[in-house]
């Protein structure tokens, strides 16, 4: 099954099992897609995330969704570009870290945003790249994987990794 990209918002997926988190370490509310997510599922996401923190870039961790539309969120944490090293390496392990926890809950599918390629500063080409070839390489067959992207620019920055392989 491909892998499906759309721009949107990642807190309305209702049809998804999980949406994953671009999550801070502490696990906190934020700006962007954190704050956006921690907004939505109200302020028990907060209190569920406190014993689970910190967590360091390249993990992630599993909560219920509160408020939002879907029974779980994945908070992953990706690398802060030129500070968490090496950043490719860590990058793709949040992905696949995100991967492991859908296929260990039985998850048919999840929606992720672009990973570090906001506030962490991660160059939105090569976060798309490594994106793109992480899902590719570690999904279970079963998982349906979509990318809820911020804009247009991000899209097409996605779509020019969407080769199938």
């Amino acid at each position: 099954m491909p892998i499906k990209l759309v721009t949107g918002d990642i807190t309305d997926q209702p049809d998804l099992d999980a949406v994953v988190n671009a999550a801070n370490a502490q696990l906190m509310p934020g700006g962007g897609v954190a704050g956006a997510i921690h907004r939505a599922a109200g302020s028990q996401l907060a209190e569920a995330c406190q014993p689970l923190a910190p967590i360091a870039p390249g993990q992630a961790v599993i909560t219920r969704g509160y408020k939002l539309p879907n029974p779980w969120i994945i908070h992953a944490l990706g690398p802060r570009y030129g500070i968490d090293e090496p950043a490719d390496r860590l990058l793709a392990d949040a992905y696949r870290n995100a991967l492991r926890l859908c296929e260990k809950k039985a998850l048919a599918s999840v929606g992720f945003p672009a990973l570090s390629a906001g506030a962490f500063g991660y160059p939105l080409e090569e976060a798309a790249e490594i994106a793109m070839d992480t899902v590719r390489q570690y999904r279970p067959d079963s998982l349906q994987v979509r990318f809820v992207l911020f804009d247009d620019k991000t899209l097409a920055a996605f779509r020019s990794f969407a080769r199938e392989g």
